[in-house]
């Protein structure tokens, strides 16, 4: 089966390493994922955490962009709770008068951050109200110029005009936004690397109950997955621990200040219920060499229904980082 494959960059700051050294490799890396023959390059909001560098996707998106060529760019993803639908079509229309036919955006409602932040951002908004699925419609039909003339805001232009939109994705990792995707005809990216369980049913769901609409006639998903692929399965490994030791704290509620070494995550003193949750987490990761990579990403395509991949790939060394994307262009003979 010949997957399509492309990257999602969590900007992560290394221990010994800051956030403009980060931003320039984040640089490095989509133009070597575009040299490789990586499809897309999308990049996360997160707000209030200093491992993390990408506070602001459509900056980050804008910079990339113009430094590379083809390769698509786009967000995995904006979190649109926070903000008005309005201003967000008119930053990723102005993206794509940018550059046209290559920005992707993938918008989510998860908070991004921690309840602090979450109430900075939203200050002055009402909290009790949901309004995501109204904030899609908005959205799509801003991108598109389909206002209703019943509209609130009916003549309203989001501009500037261009004569293509950016590609619309629903993120999520739970029932409730495959249904919506489902629903509003959208295409749909599942986010496997969370390692919440669910992910099978919710890409059915959202093959089973999709409404064509004027973005999509048919089902358009992909999945995010962690991979750390290295010459060997036990090298692979190795690497990996930064990542076990990243997302245990982040699922303790505990913000490292930077993404850990493999020397420190190797001498962490873990708990057995520790060690039991990242026996649990790396059954939704795929580590190991080109061979162990290829077969198991395979078999979850097969598993999820999905033909394409955005490959997160989370490790100490940005060396070993290019050398794991890298290795799995070539185990999948990908070409720029």
């Amino acid at each position: 089966m010949a997957l399509k494959l492309g990257v999602l960059d969590q900007t992560h700051i290394s221990q010994g390493r800051d956030a403009s050294q980060t931003l320039a490799e984040t640089t490095l890396l989509a133009q070597e994922a575009e040299r490789l023959g990586y499809s897309r390059f999308w990049v996360t909001e997160h707000h209030s955490m200093k491992a993390l560098a990408s506070s602001s996707p459509e900056v980050l998106i804008a910079h990339v962009a113009a430094k590379t060529e083809k390769i698509k760019v786009g967000s995995g993803g904006v979190m649109l709770t926070h903000y008005s639908a309005y201003k967000v079509a008119e930053n990723f229309r102005l993206l794509e008068a940018l550059h046209p036919g290559r920005i992707d955006l993938g918008i989510g409602r998860a908070p991004g951050g921690m309840p602090l932040s979450t109430r900075a951002l939203q200050e002055g908004k009402r909290m009790d109200m949901d309004n995501y699925p109204e904030q899609v419609d908005d959205l799509t039909a801003y991108l598109h110029e389909t206002l209703p003339r019943d509209h609130r805001f009916a003549g309203l232009l989001a501009a500037p005009t261009v004569p293509t939109a950016p590609e619309l994705w629903l993120l999520g990792s739970s029932y409730g936004s495959a249904q919506i995707a489902a629903a509003k005809g959208t295409a749909y990216a599942y986010a496997q690397f969370f390692g919440v369980p669910g992910s099978e049913v919710s890409l059915r769901m959202y093959r089973d109950y999709f409404k064509p609409s004027m973005l999509n006639q048919k089902p358009k998903a992909l999945a995010a997955v962690l991979v750390i692929c290295a010459d060997t399965d036990e090298e692979a490994d190795r690497l990996a621990t930064g990542s076990d030791l990243f997302f245990l704290s982040l699922e303790q509620g505990k913000l490292l200040s930077a993404f850990p070494s493999v020397e420190f995550s190797t001498k962490y003193p873990y708990t057995d219920y520790d060690r039991e949750r990242i026996r649990a987490i790396r059954e939704n990761r795929i580590i190991g060499s080109p061979e162990t990579v290829r077969s198991k990403l395979l078999g979850m395509s097969e598993r999820l229904g999905v033909d394409e991949f955005l490959i997160v790939t989370m490790t100490h060394s940005f060396e070993a980082r290019l050398r794991s994307y890298r290795l799995v262009a070539e185990a999948f003979g990908l070409s720029g």
